[in-house]
């Protein structure tokens, strides 16, 4: 991820000046930290956060602020910025897209997907990486992701349907406690938005299936645009060529119909979860 900072190597210039709108605005009001936070629905000591520049406000506090402290435009200007802060610009346009997806699905090799995963997974998964980062950065990392589950939110929310390799499930990311308060939210998630999420599991036994090629991320527009996103150590791509994409939903349809059905899914992953 790229990391925007200022030249003292320090907060970012997008997080100082986000930082300097909420005092001037809060000042504006004549409101007190605590009083601003309460404003808006987060702690005083969050709101503190924002204004010194430490932590990265989520895109819904942005826009919460812009009309709570009355800033006319001044803080939703800093979207753009603090998108460029939080992902890496490869991603940044497959994340603003996600947020107005009408459809959402990915088959997935090594983790969770990112809209189904638990702080506590997600923080996992950050602190294995190598070379190590920092807590700060884990934190920005952490925030991020979370933030992208927001979609689930919306009214009405996307459809999103998910293909997990079974080993997906076995894997003690963190803990064996992380991994089962983990498949357990999968399943209440799937129980809560049953109308609006799928998740299937390949099976280990499937010796051959149309998947192993590599994940795949897949997106159909509000606009009717259907676009695939591919995740390689080469570099990450967005593919958008009508005979590529056309190619690759295919090879998902494939994929969904090689795999348990969403009903088969629940009870392995319940089984999965019990045996943790």
């Amino acid at each position: 991820m790229v990391v925007v900072v200022g030249a003292n190597g320090g907060a970012s210039v997008g997080r100082r000046l986000v930082g300097e709108l909420l005092r001037i605005q809060r000042g504006v009001r004549g409101l007190t930290q605590k009083e601003a936070g309460e404003l808006l629905l987060v702690s005083e000591s969050i709101f503190g956060a924002y204004e010194r520049a430490e932590r990265i406000p989520p895109i819904e506090f942005l826009k919460d602020a812009d009309k709570g402290l009355d800033a006319k435009g001044a803080l939703l200007a800093c979207i753009e910025i603090i998108e460029r802060e939080k992902y890496p610009p490869t991603f940044l346009d497959w994340v603003r897209l996600e947020r107005r997806a009408r459809v959402i699905s990915a088959y997935e090799t090594m983790l969770i997907p990112g809209l189904l995963q638990t702080p506590a997974y997600a923080r996992a998964l950050y602190e294995a990486r190598r070379p190590a980062y920092t807590e700060e950065e884990i934190e920005r990392h952490v925030s991020a992701r979370l933030e992208r589950q927001s979609v689930f939110r919306r009214n009405p929310p996307p459809y999103v349907g998910y293909v997990i390799e079974e080993s997906v499930l076995e894997r003690d990311l963190g803990s064996e406690e992380v991994l089962r308060e983990q498949l357990e939210h999968i399943l209440q998630c799937s129980l809560r938005m049953k109308h609006h999420l799928t998740v299937q599991v390949m099976p280990t036994k499937r010796y051959t299936h149309a998947g192993l090629m590599g994940p795949l991320k897949l997106m159909s527009t509000e606009e009717g645009r259907n676009l695939v996103y591919e995740e390689a150590r080469g570099g990450d791509r967005l593919i958008h060529k009508p005979e590529q994409v056309s190619d690759l939903f295919d090879l998902f349809g494939i994929l969904r119909a090689e795999a348990l059905d969403p009903w088969e899914s629940a009870k392995l992953i319940k089984q999965k979860a019990g045996e943790l």
